[in-house]
């Protein structure tokens, strides 16, 4: 019988000891327990127990800030990168409403905004994922971070799947299927970052996740970040209701009520046709409501970069770019 202890039991420990026992991880400990985990140095049994007694208990910004900073120093970034402005997670799905807020990424990408996007696809059944929408729009997804700093020179704008990003993370958010609850990677991912872009927007389901990101923001000193309680957890502001926005900016924490764009609540697509993405851009297609999508959460990000000082003028800019796009070309992601 083998008596020795397993180096990562320790983190397994900390966090399963009883209610009195147990407590969260230090950031240092955060990062060395998921350094293990990305080499393949934890036994299947542990990593099993780490991700649920994680998601008991709750992940905390420390552990999140030590998770990143060992995830992001297993990532290759091309040197020779233009300026990423923008980084845009997409890691939920959409199952109610179209996925607007692609068409805000490739307005802001139309309007000399570098974005990259990345994401997460097929985890959970019945949802449209970002991968998928584009690869049916004609964007193509992008397999490389090398290859996404190409395109975004290109375009402006680049998507790229978690399984490419982070083949581990894919691996580890793959087993929600078998663990039945999602793990602390899908925040982890989100918040990623791997550019460096001084600007972030994020998107939660759960209200309580906004204080975490704010939090783990300034941990990471991240410049610039918003969150908001998207549609189905995208980062996409829903027009017929008030909008939380909790941001970070240069070590400061701030939260700001941005009031429904409309009076009236709209009706519920019976369908998801992706083309309507399509032809709303093209304006064959006068969809309010995705209209009001697209605007809103331009708005939200353009007041987060520091392009307008208030909520109106945010709205009016976004707008107005919105009505100034180019119709014959679909996004400045075309290829």
């Amino acid at each position: 019988m083998n008596t020795i202890e397993h180096p990562f039991a320790q983190y397994v420990r900390i966090l399963g000891k009883g209610k009195n026992g147990s407590r969260p991880l230090t950031q240092d400990e955060a990062f060395d327990a998921f350094r293990m985990i990305l080499a393949d140095e934890v036994l299947p049994e542990q990593l099993g127990a780490f991700l649920m007694l994680m998601r008991v208990k709750e992940e905390e910004a420390e552990e999140l800030a030590g998770f990143i900073r060992a995830v992001k120093e297993s990532l290759f970034i091309p040197t020779n990168a233009p300026e990423i402005h923008l980084d845009w997670s997409s890691y939920a799905g959409k199952r109610r409403h179209l996925p607007w807020f692609i068409l805000s990424t490739l307005l802001l990408a139309q309007n000399g905004i570098n974005v990259f996007m990345h994401g997460a696809s097929g985890h959970t059944a019945g949802r449209l994922y970002t991968k998928d929408v584009l690869t049916a729009l004609g964007i193509a997804p992008c397999t490389s971070l090398q290859e996404s700093a190409d395109r975004i020179r290109e375009t402006g704008f680049a998507y790229l799947d978690l399984a490419h990003l982070s083949t581990k993370l894919h691996n580890i958010i793959e087993l929600r299927p078998i663990l039945g609850l999602r793990s602390p990677v899908h925040t982890i991912s989100r918040m990623l970052n791997p550019f460096d872009a001084p600007y972030m927007m994020q998107g939660i389901f759960h209200p309580g996740y906004r204080p975490m990101h704010q939090e783990a923001a300034l941990l990471l000193k991240q410049p610039h970040l918003a969150v908001i309680k998207g549609d189905g957890g995208e980062i996409e502001r829903d027009p017929d209701a008030a909008c939380l926005v909790q941001s970070v900016h240069n070590g400061k924490m701030s939260d700001e009520e941005w009031p429904s764009m409309f009076n009236k609540r709209h009706v519920k697509d019976t369908g998801l046709d992706i083309q309507r993405l399509r032809t709303t851009w093209q304006g064959n297609d006068n969809d309010e409501y995705g209209i009001g999508a697209v605007i809103g959460t331009t708005a939200i990000t353009l007041k987060m970069m520091g392009h307008a000082g208030d909520i109106s003028s945010a709205e009016a800019q976004a707008k107005t770019m919105w009505e100034a796009r180019n119709k014959n070309n679909f996004g400045a992601a075309a290829v």
